[in-house]
């Protein structure tokens, strides 16, 4: 067999698996190339540009379409939604978001949180409260649980101690009731009528020796000069009183009388008219002047101030610190239950609003074509390899049947 016979039995096969492997791979090209339209003579060449950037917009649109139809549909959303929003992820979150907000208070230059919470403040304690105030205390059981409370755990237990008893009781003898006091309390009580009225009393209702005393004697002249010695010799009488005080041992006396004041040597039924009438009187004044006073207090505070102690508390506090875990469990906890029961209606309402096909159109229509022909590569290269590859075997073998039928002819 000479070389021109061999040659036409090898031709086949050697050509058709070049022509089926190069074929191949120029229709997968032309998928994507080229990427723009070719012209020539002002007519733009057949199959320019590619498959995929010619119909791009369609692609798009049927990307969408099977994505929405069949990949994101509401029930998997819902079960996505689940899985990103589980109670330890939202945890999580709410714990890392508490944990910013408090760095953000610490480094608040300008101050706008104290602010905030110094108007709110200034609002609350200065207006709100003293409006609501006013109205609760036109009710008759206002603060009656509170108020007995402090009667009967505070005023109705309240006992002075020994030092206390003395203290109060040298108080009340040297500020209140001293000697000068005592001498001018006298003065105005020994006036002409008193004195008039004390000394026919004494003649009417005594007798015996005391009624010879009182009607020879009488006590007018006595308390006139007492009056009179009063009024003339103060030095003296303020002398005579403090000797008077301290031979009577008043200051023991008051002291004991003092320590022994409680109002549980009261009767039962004065006690409770007691508290009855204490309720009654703070209710009055609350309702007539606590709102005022809450007011003025409010314009005299100065709430920035407030507002900026309680901030640099907070910031410091380990109970705020240890509490952001429960606070945000507590509020993860929420959140899930309140999923459990509106999640479907929530996942309906946000797929329009996300527009998410609509998204997925743009995105693929804003791909280039080179961008697309990449990512499609870099997914099925071997795919389309081997594809390439099929082609210059499937030419091999038709060539090797055309040598075949050629060598039995």
């Amino acid at each position: 067999m000479n070389l021109s016979t061999l040659w036409l039995f090898v031709a086949p096969p050697v050509v058709g698996g070049i022509i089926g492997y190069f074929t191949n791979d120029i229709a997968i090209k032309m998928l994507f190339r080229p990427y723009t339209p070719r012209y020539i003579g002002g007519r733009q060449v057949p199959f320019t540009p590619g498959l995929i950037p010619r119909n791009q917009e369609r692609l798009a649109k049927r990307i969408s379409d099977t994505i929405m139809g069949s990949l994101l549909t509401p029930d998997e959303l819902q079960k996505l939604a689940k899985r990103l929003l589980q109670t330890e992820r939202v945890q999580g979150a709410i714990s890392w978001l508490l944990k910013l907000a408090l760095e953000q208070i610490q480094t608040d230059k300008e101050q706008k949180t104290a602010k905030l919470l110094a108007s709110i403040l200034q609002d609350l304690l200065g207006q709100s409260l003293p409006r609501l105030l006013k109205v609760l205390a036109r009710r008759e059981d206002f603060l009656e649980t509170q108020l007995n409370q402090v009667f009967d755990q505070v005023l109705l237990e309240f006992q002075l101690n020994d030092e206390q008893s003395v203290k109060l009781a040298d108080w009340l003898l040297q500020v209140v009731v001293p000697p000068d006091s005592i001498r001018l309390a006298l003065i105005d009580f020994l006036t002409d009528r008193n004195i008039q009225v004390i000394d026919e009393g004494f003649r009417e209702r005594t007798s015996g020796t005391y009624w010879v005393v009182a009607n020879l004697f009488g006590v007018r002249n006595s308390l006139t000069r007492l009056r009179t010695f009063c009024l003339d010799e103060k030095e003296a009488s303020n002398i005579r009183i403090a000797d008077l005080v301290s031979t009577l041992n008043l200051r023991r006396r008051l002291q004991e009388w003092l320590q022994n004041l409680s109002l549980q040597n009261l009767p039962i039924s004065t006690v409770r008219q007691l508290r009855k009438t204490m309720r009654d009187s703070v209710r009055v004044y609350i309702q007539d002047k606590g709102s005022d006073v809450l007011e003025e207090l409010g314009k005299s505070v100065d709430w920035e101030n407030v507002a900026t102690i309680i901030l640099n508390r907070l910031r410091t506090s380990e109970v705020v610190n240890a509490s952001l875990e429960v606070v945000s469990l507590d509020l993860a906890l929420i959140l899930e239950r309140y999923l459990e029961r509106d999640l479907e209606s929530l996942v309906m309402q946000a797929i329009p609003i996300l527009n998410i096909d609509q998204v997925i159109i743009e995105r693929v229509q804003a791909t280039s074509p080179q961008d697309l022909e990449n990512a499609i590569n870099g997914i099925v290269r071997s795919e389309l390899q081997a594809i390439v590859n099929l082609g210059g075997i499937l030419g091999f073998v038709i060539g090797l049947l055309q040598s075949g039928v050629l060598l039995l002819r």
